[in-house]
């Protein structure tokens, strides 16, 4: 599985990190259509990525 893909199987509820924000802390993901992921931030609040642009870490150990 290539890394772009991972944001494919990101589904609502699931917490994430982006790769170049550390300081938004970790993130809910809300939405995830079309390849555009809606996460709401701890820090920064909601946020729409781009998932070819980027690629979110998956966060399993809060």
């Amino acid at each position: 599985m290539d890394m772009s893909d991972i944001n494919a199987l990101l589904e609502p509820g699931m917490l994430v990190e982006h790769p170049d924000r550390p300081d938004w802390g970790i993130g809910q993901v809300q939405s995830n259509i079309g390849g555009r992921v809606t996460v709401n931030f701890r820090e920064q609040g909601k946020v729409v990525v781009d998932g070819e642009r980027v690629t979110l870490l998956p966060v399993f150990d809060v």
